[in-house]
């Protein structure tokens, strides 16, 4: 298990990055032991990747429910996202053909991804008593005080403009 952090922490990454969110939704759940090997894929996916760093990968969270899965991961670039989806010698290519023979839009298993270039400052995350997750856990971690404080701050580096008890409630205001 991995070791928590007890305080406040803000997420920061070199230059610009992707977030690549894609995910799977179980149409016909009773199917999927026929399609078992797509359970499978995601997995096989995610080791190469790690083996192979230079593909751009900076770390990823999963997601599974009852009646589906998502996966949110972090990219350097849309580049390298790119060539891993298109490269003959990777696992992603020949899992989409396979899936689009076998799968294809037969109801069955639906996919579905977003991506987002995030330029470099253009985002805020914060964390509290977690360990490395997230953002935190593809970039790195650093206490979040000072302009890091408030998500105005960690967004654009500016002070907050009305001050914000971090008990939880808003400085000089009664009730919050």
């Amino acid at each position: 298990m991995a070791k928590i952090i007890k305080q406040r922490m803000a997420a920061e990454i070199e230059g610009d990055f992707v977030v690549f969110i894609i995910g799977a939704r179980f149409g016909a759940p009773w199917k999927i032991i026929r399609n078992f090997w797509f359970l499978n894929s995601m997995p096989k996916m995610l080791r190469e990747l790690e083996k192979q760093p230079e593909r751009g990968l900076l770390g990823y969270r999963q997601f599974l429910g009852p009646r589906g899965a998502t996966l949110i991961q972090y990219w350097r670039s849309f580049e390298q996202l790119e060539a891993y989806a298109r490269s003959r010698d990777a696992e992603h290519l020949p899992n989409w053909a396979k899936f689009n023979k076998r799968i294809g839009s037969n109801g069955d298993v639906g996919i579905w991804h977003e991506t987002y270039k995030i330029r470099a400052g253009e985002y805020e995350a914060v964390y509290n008593n977690m360990p490395p997750h997230g953002l935190g856990k593809a970039g790195k971690l650093v206490p979040a005080t000072g302009t890091r404080n408030t998500a105005r701050g960690r967004i654009s580096g500016e002070a907050e403009a009305a001050p914000v008890d971090i008990e939880g409630e808003l400085a000089g205001v009664e009730g919050g």
